[in-house]
């Protein structure tokens, strides 16, 4: 894991930072983290759902080592918070808990978070398959906001991708860019088109 790390410092430093909470808009949107009426505090501010959905958000989007290789999804149900996805270090789903667990309004915790095994073929496919993606003309622009929004989860060389684009188009040359990595078993494309499209 160090020599990967020293191989690609400057690219990894830059996945480190990026980070996107897949799926925690889509499931504000759909209403998963709105049960029951919001509680008011005694200055006034809303105490529910809708406001513990927004700081969880907050809080993992704020975490370091969250990035493109990793992808965090919760949901919200009164005061009870559940984690899930995929990380890469064990450290970050425990951070992530522990971070949560640490605002105002949430009393528990559920910490699905899948722990990815260590595996330097799967380090040389998440490299691999970042370069494909972010580097094809027209996915390019993604890799330069400040959130990249597309997730490459690798387990035991199959590759998932998750996340948000703009258009339908960008979601299946993402497909095709990720089938173009050798070693890869299987690539399963569940990007979300902005706005609704599947």
């Amino acid at each position: 894991m160090a020599q990967f790390a020293c191989k690609y410092g400057a690219l990894a430093l830059v996945v480190c930072f990026a980070v996107v909470p897949l799926q925690a808009q889509k499931d504000k949107d759909k209403g998963m983290a709105t049960s029951g009426s919001a509680n008011r505090m005694k200055n006034g501010t809303t105490n529910g759902p809708d406001r513990i959905t927004r700081e969880v958000r907050h809080e993992l989007v704020m975490l370091p080592y969250y990035g493109v290789f990793d992808n965090l999804v919760y949901r919200v149900s009164g005061t009870t918070v559940t984690l899930m996805g995929q990380v890469t270090r064990p450290t970050l789903k425990s951070d992530a808990e522990n971070v949560v667990k640490s605002i105002e309004g949430v009393e528990r915790v559920e910490n699905q978070i899948e722990v990815l095994p260590l595996s330097s073929m799967d380090d040389g496919i998440r490299m691999a398959e970042y370069r494909s993606i972010y580097g094809q003309v027209g996915l390019d622009r993604y890799a330069l906001q400040a959130v990249p929004p597309i997730h490459i989860i690798v387990n035991n060389g199959k590759v998932t991708l998750e996340g948000v684009v703009s258009t339908e188009g960008d979601k299946n040359l993402a497909g095709v860019r990720a089938n173009t990595v050798g070693g890869v078993f299987s690539v399963t494309n569940n990007l979300r088109v902005e706005g609704g499209g599947k």
